[in-house]
């Protein structure tokens, strides 16, 4: 696989040298061209970065070397872990975001992104379900990837998580759905959140869970679909 080398000097040294990738987070640039989010990307000033980008031809830049500490996850939480930065892979597609005009990300970008992802889960040994979204780890400041990635893609190449269709016919009580869903979204990772006492942030909460699996419903309310699907990722 080729590719590119385009450095960015935003990045720090893992303390004594080492540091155990547990992670890949998946970004949009939310900017204009690529041209320009290189150019963010690699600007001090902007102090943010990612260890990838990929284009929406395909082609793919390093820009922050694998054993260095991208800045890209920002304040950020994932089940016990506080600062998503220090243990995982930071990839950027290039998407003008839903600032600017939200667009499909194309087949070649998603393919290459695939094969990408593959060798990072065979060189670190990551899990499967450790392929996240910004938005699901910084669900109260974040909606990258964003409803068009396609998650439900990469789970076929068994990357990430998802849920079967034939599955949906689940039949539950109701009336506790609420904390049976927060309680849920805790066991999968998703922080945040109190699971017995409901904020109005919460509302973000479910919209990032429902842009990742439940991408043509995002209302931000717990619905019956949205709460099984939940309960089928923690069974």
């Amino acid at each position: 696989m080729f590719i590119k080398n385009i450095k960015s000097d935003n990045y720090s040294a893992p303390r004594n040298g080492k540091r155990l990738i547990r992670y890949i987070v998946i970004h949009y640039t939310g900017m204009q061209s690529e041209r320009v989010s290189i150019r963010r990307l690699c600007n001090k000033n902007s102090k943010v970065s990612s260890h990838y980008l990929i284009g929406k031809k395909g082609n793919i830049v390093s820009m922050v070397n694998e054993k260095n500490i991208a800045w890209h996850a920002g304040k950020s939480k994932w089940k016990n872990i506080i600062n998503l930065n220090n243990g995982s892979i930071g990839i950027e597609l290039v998407n003008k975001g839903h600032s600017n005009g939200y667009e499909n990300f194309s087949k070649i970008q998603v393919i290459k992104l695939i094969s990408l992802c593959k060798i990072l889960i065979k060189k670190y040994k990551i899990k499967k379900e450790n392929i996240l979204g910004h938005s699901d780890i910084a669900p109260l400041r974040k909606i990258d990837p964003g409803e068009k990635f396609p998650w439900e893609k990469l789970s076929s190449y068994n990357l990430g998580m998802w849920y079967k269709e034939n599955q949906i016919n689940f039949e539950t009580n109701f009336k506790k759905v609420e904390s049976l869903f927060f309680k849920n979204l805790k066991k999968l990772g998703y922080r945040y959140f109190n699971i017995h006492k409901r904020k109005i942030t919460d509302r973000k909460i479910v919209k990032s869970f429902q842009q990742h699996y439940l991408p043509h419903n995002i209302t931000g309310i717990i619905d019956k679909k949205t709460f099984i699907i939940s309960h089928f990722l923690t069974s």
